[in-house]
C-alpha cells in the first residue's frame, strides 16, 4: 500500500512538472510569435498571441499549431498613405505550420474582425467637393462628409449641419465603397447646388493585419460604434 502511494505521488508530481513545462514553453512561443509578427510587417503593433490546445509540446513536434488567436486594440490600416486606427482586432488562425525557430509560418485558414470609427472612415473618403464634381462647398475644397450609423447595412452622411442622406457600404476585394448618397433639397440650398449627384466614394486598404484580406461576402458591416471589417484568408503566409 505504501509503495502504491509513493508511486501515485511521484506520478502526480511528474505530471505537474510536465504541465508546468508545457505552459512555460507555450508562453515563450507566444511572446516570440508576437515579436515576429511585428518584425515581419504583418502587424503594425505588437499583438497579444494565444496558442490554444494542450499539450503544446506535441504540437511543436508536429510543427503545426491547431488554433492560434491574435488580438490587438492598437493596430492601424492604410489607404494611399492615410493611416487610421483599427479597433478591437481579433483573429483566429487554424492549421499554422511553423519552422523550428518560428521564423516562418503559413496558415491553412484564418478569420478575423476589427472596427474603424465613423470619424476615421470619413478621413479615408475623398473631399466632398470631389464627390460632387468639383463644385465649391461651404468650408472650402477640403470639406468632408460626416458619417454615422444609419441602421442595418447603412450609414448616414451629412455636410456640416445638413443631412446628405443614407448610403450603403460594400466591398469588392479590399476596396470599400460608400454608395447611394443623394442631396436633399435642403442640402442643395445649403450648398448652393441643384441637381447635383453625389458620386460613389471608394478607397482601398493596402495594409491588412496578419496577412488576411477583407471577406468576399459581408466584408464590411455598419455598426453603431463604426464600420466593422471582416477578414479571411486561406494559405496565408504569416511569417517569413
Amino acid at each position: 500500500m505504501r509503495g502504491w502511494l509513493k508511486a501515485t505521488i511521484a506520478l502526480v508530481v511528474l505530471s505537474g512538472l510536465l504541465v508546468g513545462a508545457d505552459r512555460i514553453a507555450v508562453g515563450v512561443a507566444e511572446d516570440e510569435a508576437a515579436d515576429q509578427l511585428v518584425k515581419s510587417g504583418q502587424m503594425s503593433r505588437r499583438p497579444d498571441v494565444t496558442i490554444e490546445g494542450f499539450p503544446f509540446l506535441t504540437q511543436v513536434v508536429s510543427k503545426k499549431l491547431d488554433d492560434v488567436r491574435i488580438s490587438s486594440d492598437g493596430l492601424t490600416v492604410r489607404n494611399d498613405g492615410q493611416q487610421v486606427a483599427l479597433h478591437s482586432f481579433r483573429a483566429k488562425l487554424s492549421g499554422v505550420e511553423v519552422s523550428d525557430s518560428l521564423n516562418s509560418a503559413t496558415v491553412d485558414s484564418g478569420t478575423g474582425s476589427g472596427v474603424i470609427s465613423y470619424q476615421d472612415l470619413a478621413q479615408l473618403l475623398p473631399p466632398a467637393s470631389q464627390l460632387m464634381g468639383g463644385a465649391p462647398l461651404p468650408g472650402g475644397g477640403n470639406s468632408r462628409l460626416s458619417l454615422s450609423y444609419g441602421g442595418p447595412g447603412k450609414v448616414k452622411a451629412s455636410l456640416g449641419p445638413v443631412s446628405v442622406g443614407e448610403a450603403t457600404v460594400h466591398n469588392e476585394g479590399n476596396t470599400i465603397t460608400v454608395d447611394g448618397l443623394k442631396l436633399s433639397s435642403l442640402a442643395e440650398m445649403f450648398a448652393g447646388l441643384t441637381n447635383r449627384k453625389v458620386e460613389p466614394a471608394s478607397f482601398t486598404l493596402d495594409s491588412m493585419p496578419a496577412g488576411l484580406k477583407l471577406a468576399a461576402k459581408d466584408g464590411v458591416t455598419p455598426l453603431p460604434e463604426g464600420l466593422q471589417l471582416s477578414f479571411e484568408g486561406k494559405g496565408v503566409k504569416l511569417l517569413g
